[in-house]
């Protein structure tokens, strides 16, 4: 295969997961914002900063690896994420606690897609010397926490959101159905 070949399809990939990174850190840092008050909100800003900071460290990469940042897919990232606000979530002017079900939902999934990244970037590392190895699997590593935390955050939210009556509110979250975060 010749280097054009190899870079088309890595060039694509980068990006990709580029404008994903950007729509992930500024959902992140909306719900960290949008959650100031609740017992959650330092956890919720460091999230935000670990994914703003998996973010930089994909531009890094790319530059190490010469694959040029196309700027508009940064602006698509920030514009979809924007655009998804605009969901149905059963109330027209007031955030809904659904709201918040549905965003952790969409920053789970963006989570598993960059500790796919970082994977299979450092399946490429072991073949190209620009690579941090060692970044790489803290890199993975750290997203697999961010996964593990974001599935801990659904099932309470899960139960409190979607049980009738706020009847599942003890569900091991020991919150009541009103101390939901965002409402």
């Amino acid at each position: 295969m010749s280097s054009h070949t190899l870079t088309q399809p890595l060039n694509i990939y980068l990006n990709d997961h580029l404008t994903g990174a950007f729509g992930g850190a500024a959902l992140a840092r909306r719900m960290a914002d949008t959650h100031a008050d609740d017992s959650r909100a330092a956890e919720l800003r460091t999230l935000a900063r670990q994914v703003e900071e998996d973010r930089d460290a994909l531009v890094r990469i790319m530059k190490r690896l010469a694959v040029p940042v196309h700027r508009y897919r940064t602006w698509i990232g920030l514009g979809a994420e924007r655009i998804g606000r605009l969901k149905p979530n059963g109330t027209l002017v007031h955030r809904s606690p659904l709201s918040d079900l549905v965003e952790l939902e969409a920053m789970r999934t963006g989570v598993e897609g960059k500790a796919a990244l970082w994977r299979a970037m450092r399946a490429v590392a072991e073949r190209d010397p620009r690579l941090d190895m060692a970044e790489l699997d803290r890199l993975a590593r750290r997203a697999d926490d961010q996964a593990r935390i974001l599935t801990g955050w659904h099932r309470e939210v899960s139960a409190e959101v979607l049980t009738p009556d706020g009847a599942g509110s003890g569900a091991g979250s020991g919150r009541r159905a009103d101390s939901v975060p965002g409402r």
